[in-house]
């Protein structure tokens, strides 16, 4: 599944990706969670348009959300079938912004897990395929709300976990998000494990994500001084802040920047190529 994941890159290489008319300036965001608030990228009116929507889709037949199951993450090898997916895959798909995202793993057996970072080796965005839809309440009120679509994991990742979501190359957008003319069966092609060799991951530590912060260490815990996070947060270097040495980093940044040593790489039956 995926259940944490970043949005770091600048809003103009995000609108660059993916091509939208709107020019937003939205900051970044390190730790995404469910029932947040998520940017989507779907067509409207024939172009594509980037808003808002509630990560955590809600039906439009549900009675009462509140009695019904946090849907974050769409199985791909059910969406063209289960009841929940099938009339948002038929005709609401979206693209999902991000820069990584977040799994969880034990390296032993009954040890506690460790979340791992995952990120493209070029640092550059991606697209996450999902779903979204609008659930009308009974006093008329309108909640957007969108799901990630999930597949199995590549041979890089599968030791982590054995799922990951959908990631849509840029020439398979339109395909994609065009519901009004590609049938759900079609589209389903973009459905399959991708970035194999051009993934990295990244062990971190368990008290990053224990936080709810979704932006620099430096803007919302410590006020001033060097950043200890180097994690190319606009506001730190508009301000002039440099980055401290990563020795003299906290331990829980420091590790988000460790690769994962080399005996847990050996453990793994799956480590890439």
């Amino acid at each position: 599944m995926c259940g944490r994941y970043v949005i770091t890159s600048p809003p103009a290489a995000i609108r660059a990706l993916f091509g939208y008319g709107e020019q937003p300036n939205f900051p970044p965001r390190y730790n995404v969670a469910p029932t947040q608030p998520i940017p989507i990228v779907r067509l409207h009116d024939g172009k594509r348009s980037l808003t808002l929507m509630r990560w955590g889709l809600l039906p439009s037949w549900v009675k009462d959300p509140k009695t019904f199951p946090l849907l974050i993450n769409a199985r791909g090898e059910s969406v063209l079938d289960k009841p929940a997916f099938r009339n948002a895959m038929r005709r609401r798909r979206c693209l999902v912004p991000a820069d990584g995202f977040y799994e969880w793993h034990a390296a032993v057996p009954g040890a506690p897990k460790r979340p791992y970072f995952i990120r493209p080796k070029s640092g550059t965005p991606i697209a996450f395929a999902g779903l979204w839809e609008t659930w009308i309440g009974p006093n008329g009120e309108e909640v957007d709300t969108a799901a990630i679509v999930t597949t199995t994991a590549n041979r890089t990742l599968a030791f982590i976990h054995d799922r990951m979501p959908v990631v849509v190359a840029p020439d398979a957008f339109d395909l994609w998000l065009d519901g009004a003319h590609v049938e759900a069966e079609t589209a389903a092609a973009v459905i399959a494990p991708r970035m194999r060799r051009r993934v990295r991951w990244l062990m971190t530590d368990r008290s990053i994500l224990n936080h709810s912060w979704s932006q620099c260490y430096a803007c919302e815990i410590r006020r001033g001084g060097a950043c200890p996070t180097l994690l190319a947060c606009r506001q730190c270097l508009g301000r002039g802040r440099q980055a401290a040495p990563l020795g003299k980093r906290p331990r829980y940044v420091r590790s988000l920047f460790q690769d994962v040593n080399a005996s847990a790489m050996a453990a793994a039956p799956h480590r890439g190529e």
